[in-house]
């Protein structure tokens, strides 16, 4: 109790510690530009290689650049030449082209005119425009028209609206800003979804299609696209993006330009008019010299029209990356500000305590790339920085308090016990504390029957040769079978396994260990009747239960021993070998744990003096592999017989005993039973329990 006590407290205060402090670094932000690398080696090693079938990007290119400046139209292009490529885009469901038009054309008003009777009659362009810090006029009526009706609260508050000019705005589908940041290290991998202009809620450039076409809802806050809650990080779709680097179909500009005046004039081209059918098409800057490309996870150099095909594709195809929520990493962190300081409290070596370390990352590292293949993000920073000072701390605490108490094991125990012992105590110094741990153990009891009449014959000499003897062969038994001797009583030997190492083969070896005592005392009686001195014969008694294994000496003299109700139990069974005239008496507890190469038989359900707890008991015959057939025989008739007296069929039963008599004149099982029926036929009063024997002697 006092050990738990203080494992507790030193529990409480590690654990404390090892969470506050870096759940407190967590919410300083300190992590964050280490977390978005985190992001950023995910996406560029775990992001799916998926190409999209129904997107497409036109690029505005060098090549097309180069292509159109050789038929002496220069950059910035006339407007007009947008025409016939909208023209023969008609039949795409939706067209974005990621290009601002704020300012009339230097062409003059027909250029204008021409580009924006293709996008009314076109009836699927979505045009840009711009966000400003700054305070300006804006336009109400015109905004009123492009804003969502619901008002979403946000932090990213902007003064004024750069629009298209009138012409192409009022012929346009819908209108989404294009101004996005990045984030604080300059990457782009969050987009927001709404922005607040005034009191007014205006979308990005792709939300505009998806408020054009009535699939967008707003409550509390919260954002639905076709009743699909859609995550948001910080107010931002957490972006995820495609490790193919063609994810999408790609044309260039000068590509489609030819083919649309090719189709104009009937000829054919590569690129059909109809493969755009029903897909949505983005047309922007890719060229360097036109100043729209951006650092992302999977590229320094992404072009800006790439970002918004692949906001329409996450939010399209419902693929967008979800963000585990922080009292799921609160949580993770909390689970680990426990386990390491626990654990390395409870395994007191090196090695273990960085195998649990590495075992803990891996699994945090398994966590979070499973996590990102299922599309959720989860912080990984704040649990791994949680994970490392848990063990830090938890280290320097061991050592620093905990080394003194691993000298005084050393030093103090090394005389007394086993090597093996001490060297498991030095890692579990928890099993040398006053009072010891609770746990299960098989305790084995050995006597030899009627040494105090034998000892009456001989001279104290050849008694103590004779005790000796036995002792000294009872114990490299037990030893080598990984018992622990725990002490002498005259004439008598305990010994018990589980502790302080547990297997799950205790029960096993303790059986076994019986089995090779009994066999021991055919060589050992040899050399007695050498030297005219009686034969033995030693009963063994097996229990397994609970029980107080440690140090239950003084401060001066350690003594480490098993105590508690499993003992009395044990020693209770040696006892009742006398009544069955058998050598091997275990409980149903032992029973249970051992394997079928045992050839054992159940005696019967019996109370011990002094305990009103029934107990079944088997007796132990030998290892199958090691046994004569006439035992096994023996067992069949006998649980035979012993089935028939248990559904009180007492003739038959009867028969069945006296049958084994007659083969086995000293089996004491069957003459016990015997006696029984015959009490039961002779008149006996049968009771509710009448099934139970009652040993009223020790």
């Amino acid at each position: 109790m006092i050990k738990r006590k203080k494992l507790f407290k030193n529990l409480l205060i590690l654990s404390s510690i090892s969470y506050i402090l870096p759940v407190l670094f967590f919410l300083s932000g300190s992590l964050k530009n280490f977390e978005f690398k985190v992001y950023d080696l995910l996406s560029k090693h775990l992001s799916p290689s998926d190409k999209s079938d129904n997107i497409c990007l036109i690029y505005i290119d060098q090549f097309s650049i180069e292509e159109l400046n050789k038929q002496g139209i220069t950059w910035p292009w006339p407007r007009q030449i947008y025409a016939p490529v909208i023209d023969y885009l008609s039949e795409a469901d939706a067209v974005f082209i990621d290009i601002l038009f704020t300012e009339n054309s230097s062409y003059g008003i027909e250029d204008d005119k021409i580009f924006a009777e293709s996008i009314k009659k076109s009836k699927n362009v979505y045009l840009p425009f711009a966000l400003s810090k700054e305070k300006g006029k804006i336009d109400e009526k015109y905004i009123k028209n492009i804003a969502y009706p619901t008002a979403i609260d946000t932090k990213l508050q902007y003064g004024s609206l750069l629009f298209p000019i009138d012409e192409l705005k009022n012929n346009a589908q819908g209108l989404g800003n294009v101004s996005i940041l990045p984030d604080e290290d300059g990457i782009y991998r969050r987009i927001p979804l709404f922005f607040k202009v005034e009191e007014f809620t205006v979308p990005n450039f792709v939300m505009s299609y998806f408020i054009k076409k009535n699939k967008v809802y707003i409550k509390n806050n919260v954002v639905l696209i076709n009743n699909t809650i859609i995550p948001l990080d910080e107010e931002n779709l957490l972006l995820k993006f495609s490790k193919d680097k063609y994810p999408f179909h790609l044309f260039s500009f000068a590509e489609l330009l030819d083919a649309s005046i090719k189709n104009s004039k009937k000829e054919s081209s590569n690129i059909k008019k109809n493969f755009f059918r029903g897909k949505t098409v983005f047309i922007g800057l890719t060229a360097a010299g036109l100043f729209d490309l951006k650092p992302t996870p999977i590229s320094s150099k992404t072009p800006g029209v790439f970002i918004h095909a692949t906001t329409f594709e996450n939010l399209i195809n419902k693929n967008f990356i979800k963000v585990a929520p922080k009292s799921i990493i609160f949580s993770i962190m909390l689970i680990l500000a426990i386990f390491i300081p626990y654990a390395f409290l409870k395994q007191h070596s090196l090695k273990i305590n960085m195998l649990i370390f590495i075992f803990s990352g891996l699994f945090l590292i398994c966590i979070e790339v499973v996590l990102f293949k299922l599309s959720i993000y989860m912080q990984f920073l704040p649990s791994f920085v949680c994970l490392i000072f848990s063990s830090i701390i938890s280290l320097l605490y061991s050592y620093a308090v905990e080394g003194k108490e691993r000298s005084f094991i050393k030093r103090t125990f090394t005389q007394y016990m086993d090597k093996r012992i001490v060297d498991y105590l030095l890692t579990h110094p928890e099993f040398i504390t006053p009072g010891g741990q609770k746990t299960t153990v098989t305790v084995f009891f050995a006597d030899i029957a009627g040494f105090t009449t034998i000892a009456e014959k001989l001279s104290p000499e050849n008694t103590a040769l004779m005790l000796h003897k036995v002792l000294n062969s009872l114990t490299e038994v037990v030893i080598t079978h990984s018992g622990i001797v725990d002490k002498y009583i005259g004439d008598c030997i305990m010994a018990f396994w589980g502790a302080p190492l547990k297997t799950e083969s205790d029960e096993i070896n303790a059986c076994k260990a019986a089995i090779k005592c009994i066999e021991s005392l055919e060589k050992i009686n040899k050399e007695f009747s050498e030297k005219g001195m009686p034969s033995i014969k030693i009963r063994i008694g097996i229990h397994t239960g609970d029980a107080i294994v440690g140090n239950i000496g003084s401060d001066r003299l350690f003594n480490y021993t098993v105590i508690g109700d499993t003992v009395n139990i044990a020693s209770r069974l040696e006892s009742l070998n006398k009544f069955f005239n058998t050598s091997i008496i275990i409980s149903k507890e032992t029973y249970c744990k051992l394997t079928d190469s045992f050839v054992a038989r159940e005696l019967g359900v019996i109370t011990v003096k002094g305990k009103t707890k029934p107990l079944t008991i088997f007796e132990i015959l030998g290892q199958k592999d090691n046994i004569n057939f006439e035992k096994i025989s023996l067992v069949e008739k006998y649980n035979e017989g012993y089935s028939l007296y248990k559904e009180q069929k007492w003739n038959d039963a009867k028969e069945i005993f006296k049958s084994i008599l007659n083969d086995f004149p000293e089996d004491g099982p069957s003459k016990f039973y015997l006696r029984k029926i015959e009490e039961f036929l002779s008149g006996k009063q049968l009771t509710e329990d009448w099934i139970i024997v009652k040993m009223e002697e020790k």
